[in-house]
């Protein structure tokens, strides 16, 4: 398929549906920790104040699952009470066994569930993954970790990032747009900011690739405001970024 451009999305380790999938994903690597033939279906759903912990899992040990998933809160910086989602929230755990009928069929070392699976590598970047997406996830990468560090000390958990990418003959020949959203102290100006995200962050990634664009062609939170992140604004959902964590829409 030929395209004069494309755009892909990502988003930062705070954002809400990334929340939910890392405490699932804590949860399968203790299990797994106890109990190496361990079986953990778990998802997650976060918003207010709240943190929900439901499904299936057999294990030999006994998981403590809010202390986990209170760690991996703690870990994503939602310390504050006006992020109205902290590691103090309430958890509540709704796990149970595996299905009888289901777990007969697996105890013996046997598969544990089924599922239909593509995927292709492309030679677009080292990364062997289509430009946008590669992009995308490199942006909140940094993001993340400009403010874990402090480097930009202002910024606070959750965002989001956009790229366009043109294409000529179905190679990726430049960068059309970058869009970043991100939440923050609400004492910062916007022209600050876009001066931050555009030295700190999107130059640098961007050079790393051989691109860059010119400052006009940057957005950052292009409501105008964004104080709060996190899923007391957005509530969030285990497995909900299968783009973002697939192809960035490339496989069709």
């Amino acid at each position: 398929m030929k395209y004069k451009s494309f755009t892909s999305e990502s988003v930062a380790a705070g954002h809400p549906d990334k929340v939910c999938d890392q405490v699932s994903d804590a949860i399968l690597d203790t299990a797994i920790s106890y109990d190496p033939k361990s079986r953990v279906a778990v998802e997650i759903l976060a918003t207010w104040e709240k943190l929900i912990i439901a499904g299936e899992v057999t294990c030999k040990e006994k998981i403590d699952y809010k202390s986990v998933a209170r760690k991996i809160i703690k870990e994503l910086q939602y310390d504050k009470k006006i992020y109205h989602f902290s590691d103090k929230s309430d958890i509540e755990v709704l796990i149970h066994q595996q299905s009888p009928d289901i777990s007969q069929g697996v105890d013996l070392d046997g598969a544990g569930d089924q599922g239909m699976m593509f995927g292709y590598a492309v030679n677009e970047t080292d990364e062997f993954m289509p430009l946008p997406i590669v992009l995308a996830h490199k942006l909140v990468s940094e993001m993340d970790r400009l403010r874990e560090n402090k480097i930009i000390d202002y910024l606070r958990p959750d965002g989001k990032s956009e790229v366009k990418v043109a294409y000529e003959n179905s190679r990726p020949v430049a960068v059309e747009k970058v869009i970043i959203a991100v939440p923050t102290n609400p004492k910062i100006t916007r022209k600050r900011l876009h001066n931050d995200i555009y030295k700190y962050l999107v130059n640098p990634v961007l050079k790393k690739y051989g691109f860059k664009i010119k400052r006009k062609d940057l957005v950052v939170n292009g409501t105008g405001k964004w104080d709060i992140g996190g899923p007391a604004s957005d509530t969030g959902v285990t497995g909900r970024k299968i783009i973002v964590d697939t192809y960035g829409g490339m496989a069709r």
